[in-house]
């Protein structure tokens, strides 16, 4: 599989995160790629993600944000999903950039969904256009989990 570099950037274009992927497929303006997370294990607001977990990422040139569907490294049991609201992402090669805006959306497997970094994501500096992308991206995930239910329905 063709390995992809990604790049996570603050608004400020500065570089927060780097890591590596490999490609899935590519289809118009949709990327999928398969990443294994490298930091220690973490509890976001009930979803555990461990170290060595699976990330089947899709990003969009297209779109205000991206989905990270995580799988458990013991058994690839569907841990549940991590959404990201940034810019389009940017493609170059074999690097894939975005601008993150803070703004996450957690869906766990039995639906619920939980807004993250909204606070953060109001003092952020941001013209008026793309504070209004990135809500309406908030409210396009939301509304697309709402519609898959619990996995499994």
């Amino acid at each position: 599989m063709e390995e992809i570099t990604i790049i996570k950037k603050n608004v400020y274009g500065q570089e927060t995160w780097r890591y590596h992927g490999s490609l899935i497929e590519r289809n118009g303006s949709q990327i999928k790629l398969e990443a294994f997370f490298d930091r220690q294990d973490t509890n976001v607001q009930g979803l555990l993600i461990g170290k060595g977990d699976r990330f089947i990422e899709t990003w969009f040139t297209d779109r205000w944000y991206n989905i990270f569907e995580i799988h458990a490294r013991a058994d690839d049991r569907l841990r549940g999903w991590y959404c990201n609201i940034g810019c389009p992402a940017e493609v170059d090669g074999n690097m894939l950039s975005y601008v993150d805006l803070a703004l996450d959306l957690i869906v766990l497997p039995d639906g619920k969904q939980i807004v993250l970094d909204e606070d953060e994501f109001a003092e952020l500096e941001l013209d008026s256009e793309t504070r209004l992308h990135a809500l309406s991206a908030l409210a396009t995930l939301q509304t697309y989990f709402q519609s898959k239910g619990k996995v499994g329905d």
